[in-house]
């Protein structure tokens, strides 16, 4: 009896081990099997979305969560993420993708016409997810205040009207176009082009005194790889604003294809406005010049600027401009870029690998050779603010220097001791080495290796001679209700020659 009791607890504990190595075993595949089941169920999501993303006729997104209360237009319930159309502003849960498509019509850039002027159509309505802040058209009350899908709003003139204040007149009243009507290209314009091209007929002049002598369209040209890569948000909300068609994104799209849609608008009406850094200025002035050459200045359009850009020093720019190419999606944020930014400018004050300028670059001001000072920059300007809002030649504005100026056909030349010297002209702590003023600029490398940037974007560059002079003039657009000081410089101007005239009269 003894041997018997003493054989049976072996057994017990092989099988013991055997089962906690069981269940240790499936606590360690259980999750690896979950994971990889919903990371291939996620994966399968995406590409399905992505195909109906890529057939749809909505300018489809997803987001992982929605900025404020939103709810499916189709199924009414709340979402916490879901797809948007950029261009209409429609909501919907990502099972009810397909029923959006074939239920709802997102903004028609272009829609049939009979080949006569125009000055009307009738609104184009979508309930829910009405704007913050709207208000009824009709009883003045604000809008989408109910916790469910409720309200409307016009995908054109933005207007919005309570469910209950949806009368049929409202559902069968000419649309026009609210606050942004002179900016926008109405979905009719283009058929009727078309037709009146077909006619072989250019006279856009007539057909455009019928949407009134205001009526100047605007186009948008973003780049969204400018600065922190605000240009897609930007392009969403302009989409909605205006017609899609009148909305390009420049990683897509040259500016050249771009403004060709200028030939469709009036002679001299069109105005552009350009979203990013300088260099997507540069590339959009650029293409400007091609219309002149093909002979199109007739067509050529007035130039805004939203600036988008990252700004400043050619070292820290090219280092910058290297790890975003490696992982553009770390570099989203404005509080990430210039974190990064100011690692680099602490680095470079500490590193200082564009020490002794002097001795690895030859500068001349037309024609005349200019004596350099221990410096770790040179910045070339011809425009009066530099770097993020700097004016960089005005320094602290202690020493009687003129201004700089934009038409006076002259290039500033300064230079800087390093990115902490930056710094403090930025803040108006300290002044720029002033080398001078010229028509034509000429920098001689004599390094193997020297980081540059023009309008930001950078690079690396060897021995060689850069010629720096003006090309061209474009004309150029600012707000109304500001006064620059260049404005401010050249009014005093004339009214010093008033003075003058009248003191000779």
């Amino acid at each position: 009896m003894e041997g018997e009791e003493n054989s049976s607890p072996p057994f017990s504990g092989v099988f013991a081990d055997c089962s906690l190595a069981f269940w240790t075993l499936c606590s360690v595949i259980l999750p690896v099997v979950i994971t990889l089941w919903c990371s291939f169920q996620r994966s399968r999501r995406q590409v399905l979305r992505r195909d109906i993303f890529r057939k749809s006729k909505h300018d489809w997104h997803y987001t992982d969560l929605f900025g404020q209360p939103t709810y499916c237009c189709v199924c009414a319930q709340h979402i916490l993420q879901g797809a948007f159309c950029n261009c209409c502003g429609l909501c919907v849960h990502e099972g009810c993708l397909k029923k959006a498509d074939h239920h709802f019509l997102c903004k028609e850039i272009m829609m049939r016409s009979d080949g006569e002027p125009h000055t009307s159509m009738e609104h184009h309505w979508i309930r829910g997810n009405v704007p913050l802040c709207s208000y009824c058209v009709v009883c003045k009350q604000q809008c989408g205040t109910q916790p469910k899908l409720c309200d409307y709003r016009c995908v054109w003139c933005q207007h919005t009207v309570h469910d209950d204040c949806m009368q049929s007149s409202l559902k069968s009243e000419k649309c026009r176009f609210g606050e942004f009507r002179n900016l926008i290209i109405p979905p009719y314009y283009l058929s009727t082009i078309n037709q009146i091209r077909k006619d072989k007929r250019t006279d856009y002049g007539k057909l455009a005194s019928s949407y009134g002598k205001h009526w100047t369209p605007i186009i948008i040209l973003a780049n969204t790889r400018s600065g922190n890569n605000m240009g897609e948000t930007l392009l969403g909300e302009l989409k909605i604003l205006l017609n899609p068609v009148q909305v390009f994104d420049l990683s897509k799209i040259s500016p050249a294809k771009a403004l060709q849609l200028c030939t469709l608008l009036p002679y001299n009406s069109a105005r552009v406005l350009v979203c990013g850094g300088d260099g997507t200025v540069g590339w959009v002035l650029d293409a400007i010049d091609e219309m002149k050459i093909k002979g199109q200045e007739r067509y050529i359009p007035q130039v805004a600027i939203l600036p988008l850009g990252t700004g400043p020093d050619a070292l820290m720019a090219l280092n910058f401009h290297a790890h975003r190419e490696k992982t553009p999606s770390l570099f989203s944020s404005r509080i990430i870029n210039k974190a990064v930014y100011f690692f680099y400018g602490t680095k470079d004050c500490l590193v200082q690998e564009c020490k002794d300028l002097n001795k690895k670059i030859e500068l001349e001001l037309d024609g005349e050779r200019i004596d350099l000072p221990n410096l770790e920059g040179i910045i070339v300007l011809n425009i009066g603010y530099w770097g993020g809002g700097c004016r960089l030649w005005e320094g602290m504005g202690d020493e009687p220097y003129p201004l700089a100026r934009y038409d006076d056909g002259l290039l500033e030349v300064a230079g800087v001791y390093g990115s902490f010297h930056c710094a403090q002209i930025q803040v108006k702590l300290a002044n720029p080495v002033r080398l001078g003023q010229a028509h034509t600029v000429r920098l001689i490398l004599k390094n193997s290796k020297m980081p540059m940037q023009v309008d930001g974007e950078p690079w690396a560059q060897g021995p060689c001679t850069v010629t720096i002079t003006h090309k061209t003039h474009a004309l150029m657009l600012y707000h109304s209700g500001e006064q620059t000081d260049d404005d401010a410089s050249s009014m005093s101007e004339q009214e010093h020659t008033k003075e003058q005239m009248d003191e000779d009269i």
